[in-house]
């Protein structure tokens, strides 16, 4: 591809200003007929402002319509923000996808029944060269809080990019080995064009602490514990499961596991031999005949879901396992934002048995999987990159970046977003286009945008309600008898204490018989005058507008 107009461009659909949700593509060729390649497919998971939402997805349209010029998927690691919406969103682009064993096996564990298609799935170790098209890349290891991380060294006929995915520099990490640093010096010294780096700790100085110092300081927690301890963290963080075994092991505890994609992860990391040489856990039946003080508890939950056993436990609802007055908990995570209420009221609940709760501003028992100030500063100065693009976080993580980057000598910084088309070379690095981007929903076992799944109107009913109402009319188009009318999500009385629904039933009769005899032939606008008197009644009431569906017949 030799043409004058050919790119090298850069277009996130996700994971720039927001956390979560990472898809990135890289394009080679003029504008009309581009060669595409995607970086990971990642999703982010719903809050209350989305009732019902199981998964939130990354809107595809633009490179699905582009499906003939895609080449290939290539995913730096097995967290679900990066690595999540494969089982849903491949069979909409039926590409090669390229990972490691430990994502592979990650991928397959998790398939759902309605999820059993045949991705073409191309395995990678690390340092492994790989051509797909007009790219050559190399997978370059890297330390995060999963097994088998890696940032991508693209090479293209422009010049190489290096794709950083999620990374730290941890001297001492709980699983592989430290980043390479003097690989890093070498693509540097071998010229780098661009750098497309992690922003989540961009405005958090210093750097981050080693794995080692939290398994040190967990296993001294845990030694001094008198009675039970419960560890909670992210379930894909298999470096931390495994300072957790350790620390159990070290402080005479058995080791119990609760919550099924905890088990699930760790039967995956157990069978790549991630969890090599530490004690088998306990069963829920082993652990009840345990002395409160030689059993240690790792559970899911850290972000205050609902129904995962830490969540159990704060309610007391577990079958076989329960905590007492005096026991810890130890939250080994981060609150993901906007999960703080949800993280508080397990905290709360907890608290109201007598359980202490532990968490990282009192002891290290958490550390983050991201690169701080001071590291990305190492990752410029051994790079030497002739562009920076800062990705992976929100506005002001990117800013921060941003900043920072430029602070360092970087030639050019480009401050992009989701949607932009950032040409990376020949040239300036410069904005050329935008495409559209947006979130589309898994909901149930379909999938759309929010109008498509509904999510507008389940909104406004999870707001003021609805109201339906049943209206007959006879041969003379007079009321048969009483419409029938249900109010859902709706207060049962006014301020009075007089019966709602038969409020709003009586301001639909009369609005109906205000409707002359001979007009009522229209039984969309009989429809349409219940449906507003309702509205208005309600407003009038309450101060709310409900939904109002009314049906109307002739008999």
């Amino acid at each position: 591809m030799n043409d004058k107009n050919n790119e090298l461009v850069f277009v996130p659909l996700g994971g720039v200003g927001e956390i979560g949700m990472n898809f990135g593509l890289y394009g080679i060729g003029p504008k009309s007929r581009r060669q595409w390649i995607i970086v990971d497919c990642g999703v982010t998971f719903p809050g209350p402002e989305l009732p019902g939402v199981d998964l939130v997805l990354p809107d595809i349209s633009f490179i699905e319509a582009e499906r003939e010029n895609l080449l290939g998927m290539v995913i730096t690691h097995a967290h679900e923000d990066h690595y999540g919406a494969i089982l849903d969103l491949w069979p909409r682009l039926k590409c090669p996808v390229y990972m490691s064993p430990f994502t592979a096996a990650m991928l397959e564990s998790k398939r759902e029944p309605n999820q059993r298609h045949e991705i073409d799935i191309r395995l990678f170790q690390a340092n492994d060269t790989f051509a797909i098209g007009p790219y050559s890349i190399q997978a370059i290891p890297v330390t995060h809080s999963i097994p088998e991380p890696f940032s991508l060294l693209i090479e293209t006929e422009f010049g190489r990019v290096l794709h950083t995915g999620d990374w730290k520099f941890d001297p001492a990490p709980a699983l592989g080995q430290p980043v390479n640093e003097d690989q890093l010096a070498r693509i540097g010294e071998e010229g780098l064009l661009a750098l497309v780096c992690d922003s989540t700790n961009a405005m958090t100085d210093g750097e981050s602490p080693s794995e080692k110092a939290v398994n040190a300081s967990l296993t001294e927690q845990i030694k001094k514990a008198p009675g039970r301890v419960v560890i909670t963290t992210f379930s894909s963080n298999v470096g931390r499961i495994r300072s957790v075994m350790e620390a159990a092991r070290d402080s005479g505890r058995s080791l119990l596991v609760l919550g099924r994609s905890m088990r699930r992860v760790m039967d995956v990391a157990s069978d790549l031999g991630y969890l090599d040489g530490l004690p088998e856990p306990v069963s829920e039946d082993e652990a009840d005949s345990i002395p409160r003080e030689n059993l240690a508890i790792i559970c899911t939950g850290s972000q205050g879901e609902s129904r995962a056993a830490l969540a159990k436990l704060s309610r007391d609802e577990m079958r076989s396992v329960s905590l007492s007055k005096g026991d810890m908990v130890i939250f080994s995570s981060r609150a993901i934002p906007g999960n703080e209420k949800a993280i508080n009221d397990i905290k709360n609940g907890l608290i109201e048995q007598g359980i202490r709760i532990l968490e990282n501003d009192k002891a290290l028992v958490h550390v983050s999987g991201h690169p701080r100030r001071n590291e990305l500063r190492r990752m410029y100065g051994l790079t030497r990159p002739t562009i920076a693009v800062p990705v992976h976080g929100e506005a002001a993580h990117l800013v921060a970046h941003t900043a920072l980057a430029a602070g360092e000598g970087v030639p050019q910084v480009a401050s992009i977003r989701n949607g932009d088309v950032l040409k990376i070379a020949p040239g300036n690095a410069e904005i050329v286009d935008q495409v559209d981007t947006g979130r589309h929903y898994k909901d149930g076992l379909l999938y759309g945008d929010d109008r498509q799944v509904g999510l507008r109107d389940r909104r406004k009913l999870s707001f003021a309600g609805i109201v339906c109402l049943n209206v007959i009319l006879d041969e003379r188009l007079k009321l048969l008898d009483d419409p029938d009318i249900e109010a859902i999500g709706l207060p049962v009385s006014d301020g009075s204490g007089e019966d709602f629904e038969e409020i709003l039933l009586e301001a639909a009769i009369g609005a109906i018989e205000s409707i002359p005899a001979k007009r009522r032939k229209d039984l969309d606008m009989v429809a349409d005058a219940a449906r507003r008197a309702i509205r208005a009644e309600a407003r009038d009431i309450w101060g709310k507008k409900p939904q109002v569906t009314v049906f109307v017949s002739q008999v």
